[in-house]
This record gives C-alpha cells, sequence and structure tokens, in this order.
C-alpha cells in the first residue's frame, strides 16, 4: 500500500478526509460559499478540527446554510442556538452568522450570485501558488484583504483578512495545497 504525501496539517481521519475531498476545490454552489464563511468566522480562535467536529451541528442549526432561512432568524432562534453545544456557543459568531446571511442575501441580489462576486476577486480562476512547506504559507494576501475590505463595506463580520484568506483557500479561490502534495496537481486541472 502507497502513502500519499499530503499537505502538513491533514493529519487526523476528520481532516485528511476534509483535506482529500474538499480543501482548494473551487466551489462555485452559492450555499456551500455561505457555509464556508460561516464556518471560517465560527474558527475565529479556534483549532478547524474543532469546526469540523461540529460541521454536521452547524448544517442543522443553520437550515442547512440556505441564507434566506437564516436571515429570518429571529431573537428568540438565536436564544437557542447559544444552548447547542454541537456549535459554538458564542454570540458575537452566531448573530454575525444572521447579519452574514442579509448582507449574502444583498451580494446575491447585486451581482446575481455570490459565486461571481467573490470569483472577481481571483479574475475568475483560481491562484496557484507553488508552496513548498506550511511555513511558506501567508496568513493573508493582497486579494484577502480586498475581499476583507469589500465584504465589511457590505455589513459582513467575522471577515478580517486572515480569516478570509482561510476562506480563499478552502473554497479553491487559492490552491495553496503545497507542491508536494498528491491534491496541489489534481486540485490545480480543475480550474474554471
Amino acid at each position: 500500500m502507497t502513502t500519499r504525501t499530503r499537505c502538513g496539517w491533514a493529519t487526523t481521519p476528520l481532516s485528511i478526509a476534509y483535506h482529500d475531498a474538499e480543501w482548494g476545490n473551487p466551489v462555485h454552489d452559492d450555499r456551500v460559499l455561505f457555509e464556508f464563511i460561516t464556518l471560517e468566522g465560527a474558527q475565529a480562535g479556534l483549532s478547524w478540527e474543532t469546526i469540523l467536529k461540529k460541521r454536521d451541528a452547524y448544517r442543522e442549526a443553520f437550515a442547512e446554510f440556505d441564507p434566506a432561512k437564516v436571515a429570518r432568524f429571529t431573537p428568540a432562534r438565536v436564544e437557542r442556538l447559544l444552548q447547542n453545544a454541537g456549535i459554538v456557543r458564542n454570540r458575537l459568531k452566531i448573530d454575525s452568522t444572521v447579519t452574514n446571511a442579509k448582507a449574502f442575501l444583498a451580494v446575491q441580489r447585486e451581482f446575481g450570485n455570490f459565486d461571481s462576486y467573490v470569483w472577481g476577486f481571483v479574475n475568475g480562476a483560481p491562484i496557484v501558488s507553488r508552496r513548498r512547506t506550511l511555513r511558506d504559507l501567508p496568513a493573508r494576501t493582497p486579494e484577502s484583504d480586498a475581499l476583507s475590505r469589500d465584504l465589511s463595506k457590505r455589513g459582513f463580520r467575522f471577515v478580517g483578512s486572515t480569516i478570509c484568506y482561510a476562506f480563499m483557500q478552502a473554497v479553491g479561490l487559492v490552491n495553496d495545497h503545497t507542491i508536494d502534495c498528491f491534491r496541489h496537481t489534481t486540485t490545480e486541472r480543475r480550474r474554471r
């Protein structure tokens, strides 16, 4: 049996499955984009492994990441979510998900979909990096700075540049698989 070389952060069964099947794949589904912008914001200050463990609970708690439904969450529903041990019970993060859903819908109305909007920050195609090690990965880039500024201007919260860069990596706006990772070239071929 041969072992595959992966990015150094994929070390547990959960992170390996996520790395191999999802991380860095170009995403063009608005619901999945809303899911990742929510999860990346929830991850702030925590490990991604923690969020992966809570992902199913997040899907249930946030209406399968349907932004139209989340935008209608009432204060009473938010209070119930604060009691849900399956998600990160942080009022600011939960409130931001509802606020972000409303801003997400506004972007969809303006651009036709969120996909067109967000892929515009990379001129419609993934930025393919050639990083040798995890130490070579930046925490932010000019593109994530621009996305963060624009999202903030549109009313999004928990969208600092570092969070935006993690989002960009997750949804394939950037291919940051290290060059020795078997996914580097397989992801690169999935260009739009």
